[in-house]
């Protein structure tokens, strides 16, 4: 039975290990959302950072700010999206679907 628990605190090591080396891949991949047929664009890494937001200066209507902000949010919601859609992919092919087990931590 030792030799069992050994073998498993190895993976369960080796899982936590590459969890962490995906986790810090995650900070420097980023994804790009945008809306408005274009007009802004909104790029988040994968530790959900915004880390660039583009605005085409044909978006920018003085008497209609409020249509640049809703499509700013659009833009920055949907990057988010992708970028939590990246990370559960990633994570999901290194604990091979562990977090349905309700393990604390996956």
């Amino acid at each position: 039975m030792a030799m069992n628990q050994q073998k498993m605190m190895k993976q369960m090591q080796k899982l936590q290990e590459d969890m962490a080396r995906v986790q810090d891949e995650l900070l420097t991949e980023t994804v790009q959302a945008s809306a408005g047929g274009g007009a802004v664009t909104a790029t988040v890494s994968g530790g959900m950072e915004l880390v660039t937001l583009e605005i085409n200066p044909t978006a920018v209507d003085p008497d209609d700010v409020e249509l640049l902000q809703d499509v700013v949010v659009a833009a920055v919601n949907e990057a988010l999206r992708a970028a939590q859609e990246m990370a559960n992919q990633r994570m999901s092919a290194v604990t091979g679907g562990l977090g349905g087990l309700g393990l604390p931590g996956f």
